[in-house]
């Protein structure tokens, strides 16, 4: 079923930059130690790495799955990161300008362009490349949450 709307690009990476704003803004705030603690919570990161993690996804997912272009990505080094605000803050800068050459040409009924990970085929964003958009917001969104969570706590240390 078509649900008879268009969402353009430039709407998508509004949202999209947005979020990213959103996420610099807290590490901003934080400044470079802060901004690297991890609460003592079982599996909690800091706010550095919820956001190299997400640049991590939007790599993946859009130059990867959307662009396909090859993509190295080292998922697990996204979660011990550290290092100074200002730095991650110009990749993030490099991760937009990236993701909006990579969904450029999207094409969002058509099948990704590289093959999804396993568990993945079935669900939308294994299906279609307008679900790997989506999922890629999806990430942004949800990892912002997190990152506000974790400066709540990060705050009341």
């Amino acid at each position: 079923m078509d649900l008879g709307c268009a969402v353009t690009i430039d709407d998508y990476l509004w949202f999209v930059d947005h979020t990213l704003d959103e996420m610099i803004a807290i590490l901003e705030d934080l400044g470079d130690e802060r901004a690297n603690i991890r609460p003592d919570l079982p599996g909690a990161n800091s706010p550095y790495v919820i956001l190299t993690h997400c640049l991590g996804v939007m790599e993946d997912w859009g130059g990867r799955m959307i662009a396909g272009r090859e993509i190295t990505r080292d998922r697990p080094a996204e979660f011990t990161a550290s290092g100074p605000v200002a730095e991650l803050v110009d990749r993030t800068r490099a991760a937009r300008l990236q993701l909006a050459t990579d969904i450029v040409a999207v094409a969002a009924g058509a099948p990704p362009r590289a093959e999804p990970t396993p568990g993945v085929v079935d669900l939308p964003y294994g299906r279609t490349q307008g679900g790997v958009m989506l999922h890629i917001y999806e990430e942004l969104s949800q990892h912002l949450g997190h990152m506000e969570l974790t400066r709540d706590i990060i705050r009341a240390i």
